[in-house]
């Protein structure tokens, strides 16, 4: 008898504390409306929502890492279009002065008004975003050019940036290049044979020069012999009778050199030899300046001759920075994309997030009336059964 009432009480116990767990789930659903508070309650879709979550949290990541690139680069294109309307605007004086209408002093103020140009060009190439370079490559804590005075002007802008970009990861398996290194950005790399437009003789040589853009090449005679420099005179080769067909002139000052063919030197004087496929914007500008200035004594023609000139060099530059901001442009809109991309792939996670652990109110509403009417029943059992007595089975 009592193994029975004790089964009886025991089995009236396990319903009764069995429908209350599965109220208390309802209602604790029902107030977080959430399907999953704990892992317990499903270890399949739990486990589902915490990789899901990781993944959510990983794509707020990269599209965090693209929007800076992005912004990145589109201030990179916006200094590379302001070069290229300082070129435009070179461009245009160096024509004005060109056509022959502007006298000595109107050179030097446009030269002047050149220099300025120069000068906005070299502090935009040194441009600094969130405390970082723009153009120094991989060395982003360093100004990439250095720029060197003489009486209060610039005479050369050197590159001492990274050769090598520095790459931000913007997706699973994808890098991007957001910082990039100057030297490539504003330099011509489709190296030509030097062009010697002079008339001392000199050609060019056979070797390939290290030089770049447009040197300034002086002819000298000491009584014995033709002497040539690249440096402004602060060092001589001197030429053998009758001359080499690739003699070898060393620039003191960087350790570039020019091969010349002296074979054919006649005569004394200074002359620009051109390297196109090197130029680069800002020792172009710096030529141009000094051809206006003519410091050098160069004559009229002379200084025709080599504005005109310059007139190529500008184009090659122009040109160089009119692919180098299409190429920026093509890239912001790659990663644009991809940056859309990942939203949309964010946002289908936290939808599946949603669909796994959001609670089906309507659902619960039911499933609790059901647990309600069954818990009712198990008390209205349990009242009968315990308030049987040792009188009901004696009947």
């Amino acid at each position: 008898m009592s193994g029975s009432l004790s089964n009886v009480y025991n089995n009236i116990s396990f319903s009764l504390n069995f429908q209350a767990e599965a109220m208390a789930r309802l209602q604790e659903q029902a107030s977080t409306g959430s399907r999953i508070n704990r892992a317990s309650d499903d270890p399949s879709a739990a486990y589902r929502i915490l990789g899901l979550n990781s993944q959510q949290r990983s794509m707020e990541d990269y599209i965090d890492s693209l929007s800076e690139v992005v912004s990145t680069l589109e201030l990179s294109s916006t200094i590379i279009e302001n070069m290229t309307s300082s070129l435009v605007e070179t461009k245009l004086r160096l024509v004005q002065i060109s056509g022959g209408i502007y006298d000595e002093q109107a050179r030097k103020r446009t030269a002047e008004g050149i220099d300025d140009i120069l000068e906005q060009i070299v502090s935009l190439a040194n441009t600094k975003h969130n405390n970082q370079y723009l153009f120094g490559g991989s060395d982003t804590a360093s100004a990439p050019y250095t720029v060197e005075y003489t009486n209060g002007k610039i005479t050369s802008v050197t590159y001492q940036g990274s050769l090598e970009g520095r790459n931000i990861e913007v997706a699973p398996g994808v890098q991007s290049g957001a910082f990039y290194v100057g030297d490539n950005i504003f330099r011509s790399s489709n190296r030509s044979s030097p062009v010697f437009p002079g008339d001392t003789g000199a050609k060019a040589g056979t070797g390939t020069p290290s030089v770049t853009g447009d040197v300034w090449l002086t002819v000298i005679h000491d009584g014995s012999n033709y002497k040539l420099s690249i440096d402004d005179g602060a060092s001589y080769t001197t030429v053998p009778v009758g001359g080499e067909t690739n003699q070898l002139v060393t620039d003191s000052r960087t350790g570039q050199v020019l091969y010349v063919d002296s074979t054919e030197i006649n005569s004394t004087g200074v002359e620009l030899v051109r390297i196109p496929g090197t130029y680069d914007v800002f020792n172009a500008i710096i030529t141009i300046r000094d051809i206006l200035e003519n410091d050098r004594g160069l004559s009229d023609a002379q200084l025709q001759q080599l504005q005109d000139n310059s007139l190529d060099s500008l184009e090659e530059i122009s040109n160089l920075l009119l692919q180098q901001s299409v190429s920026v442009g093509s890239k912001i809109g790659f990663l644009d994309n991809l940056k859309d991309s990942l939203k949309n792939l964010k946002y289908d996670t936290e939808d599946e997030v949603t669909r796994l652990q959001e609670a089906d109110i309507a659902q619960i509403a039911i499933d609790m009336a059901r647990r309600q009417v069954l818990y009712q029943m198990s008390l209205s059992v349990a009242g009968k059964l315990m308030s049987m007595s040792l009188l009901d089975f004696l009947r």
